[in-house]
């Protein structure tokens, strides 16, 4: 049964009644009666490993698998509109961005309802129904100057991102239980929209992010076997790529994309989120000291070995490699920040695709013919190196994956105000709806505001010491938040107070939430 949230009625609005109607309501209904439990359990699952690996468990290869990682098998054929994906466009679930996204030079959008999205009740819908008209062709936009926007002709590929198994829609009520987030998000627009991209010759494309087992990606396989037969939509027309954003799902490669076989279009290398999530899983153990995030780059050695992994197991599966975001935003001012940004993302991207990466991801559409003319550059009229000979070098192994020696490591109290200044102006945009938000000329997204937060919090807790000697405490972190504060000065008004609020929960408090966007969902309508 569905209730009604303590915003009111959610068919209300216009983008509700196009979106939340009796017969989508009651599918998503279904996927939650099905797959409600199995994923709780999950869940569960996530905290027991996590029990394990701070009693000193490492990560490992799973014995039990070991024929999936032997056996020759392959992924299902790739679509002809996911043939070439060399530059990936990504962002928020917004019209303006969808049209600017879609018409962009990139290959292929991803709309995001996760990590750049503030999952406000209203940025949900909105998002859901600018997507029911954008794959219509019918999507158009005008801002408060009246400016007009409006889809071409020919578009980029549209993805979709939902939000992680972990968070729930709280506005979605099933017998008083909220919704599974990720339920909600692929129910919605699997429902409205699989058979009318099937129809243009398209297909309903997804990016799944944050899983940490095999047994996870299975569930999205059982989801969307489940929904392809109860809207009698042909078995494998879905199609996803897998965020690799955690060290545990770094082991358990082969096996994800063996449980989506019919349905995997390719694995993507999520740097952000893998960086944190290796933070969070040895948050108990010293031997995962970091330093400042500046210089956790894609050359040290775990970052590089993740890499090297996932490019093999995509291409011996012939599935897609996908390589990571560049987050820089141009700015409109200052060229000579703009030259020392473009040379950086040209080096990463033509690391990318030296080392044999298919595709990249950028966060503004200026960046998509510098990072095109990379992946030209070797792969010529080529749309993907798939079928590269395979890397006759040893594999990365498991003592590869969680080596986080850094040459030259450091941590400073300019990357503890880094850390500072970037996570209270981030928490303070995401509590006022905006999910994503260009600070210091970068894309700042939860991602990236979980890396600050995580290595406050490691960093206090263990009383790490700087490269003067000066030990990082909770008095210290209250002296440079009020100077980082003070900065900021009248920076949104109502929001840095409650940001503030968050921040000194998720560095000060001995327990580590798993995700900041669980307390700060209470913070938002």
């Amino acid at each position: 049964m569905l209730e009604i949230s303590k915003n009111g009625d959610p068919r209300k609005t216009s983008a509700a009644s196009k979106i939340l109607t009796p017969e989508a309501s009651r599918f998503i209904t279904e996927l939650h009666e099905n797959f409600g439990q199995s994923r709780i359990r999950l869940l569960q699952a996530r905290q027991e490993r996590q029990t394990q690996i701070s009693r000193g468990v490492l990560p490992a290869f799973l014995p039990d698998t070991q024929n999936v990682r032997s056996r020759d098998w392959k992924v299902a054929a790739c679509p002809p509109d996911l043939l070439n994906r060399q530059v990936e466009i990504t962002g928020p679930a917004e019209a303006k961005m969808i049209i600017n996204a879609l018409n962009s030079s990139a290959k292929v959008f991803m709309a995001d309802f996760e990590d750049s999205l503030s999952p406000t009740w209203k940025n949900i819908l909105d998002g859901q129904s600018a997507l029911y008209d954008a794959v219509r062709k019918k999507l158009e936009f005008k801002n408060t100057e009246g400016k007009s926007y409006q889809l071409k002709p020919d578009t980029a590929t549209l993805k979709v991102r939902p939000r992680g198994w972990h968070l729930t829609e709280k506005n979605f009520l099933i017998q008083g239980t909220p919704i599974s987030a990720s339920l909600f998000d692929f129910g919605i627009f699997f429902f409205h929209n699989a058979a009318e991209l099937l129809k243009r010759g398209s297909g309903p494309y997804f990016y799944l992010p944050k899983m940490e087992s095999h047994l996870e990606a299975r569930l999205w396989n059982d989801v969307f076997t489940f929904s392809q037969k109860r809207l009698g939509i042909p078995h494998g027309s879905i199609r996803a790529t897998v965020l690799i954003e955690t060290i545990l799902a770094a082991f358990e490669m082969d096996e994800i994309l063996y449980e989506l076989r019919d349905h995997a279009s390719g694995l993507n290398a999520g740097r952000w989120d893998y960086i944190f999530s290796l933070i969070k899983k040895f948050r108990d153990q010293r031997r995962s000291q970091l330093p400042d995030r500046s210089q956790i780059t894609m050359g040290v050695p775990f970052m590089s070995a993740y890499a090297r992994l996932l490019v093999a197991t995509c291409h011996r599966r012939q599935a897609h490699a996908m390589g990571g975001m560049s987050a820089f935003i141009p700015s409109r001012k200052d060229a000579q920040v703009n030259e020392v940004a473009f040379q950086k993302v040209r080096e990463d991207k033509k690391r990318e695709a030296t080392l044999g990466f298919d595709g990249t991801w950028i966060a503004h559409p200026d960046l998509a013919a510098i990072a095109q003319a990379e992946f030209t550059s070797i792969l010529g009229d080529r749309p993907h190196q798939v079928d590269r000979p395979a890397d006759t070098t040893p594999l990365p192994t498991a003592a590869d994956l969680i080596d986080t020696q850094i040459t030259g490591a450091q941590v400073t109290e300019e990357g503890i105000r880094s850390n500072l200044n970037v996570a209270l102006q981030y928490l303070s945009y995401w509590l006022s709806g905006t999910g994503a938000a260009a600070i210091h000329n970068l894309m700042e997204d939860a991602a990236t505001a979980e890396i600050s937060r995580a290595l406050l919090w490691k960093w206090r807790r263990e009383g790490q010491k700087t490269d003067t000697g000066k030990t990082f405490t909770a008095e210290w972190y209250r002296e440079l938040k009020a100077q980082e504060i003070q900065k900021l000065g009248d920076f949104l008004p109502g929001f840095l107070k409650k940001a503030e609020a968050l921040l000194d929960d998720l560095v000060l408090k001995d327990e580590f939430p798993d995700f900041l966007t669980l307390p700060a969902y209470a913070w938002i309508d």
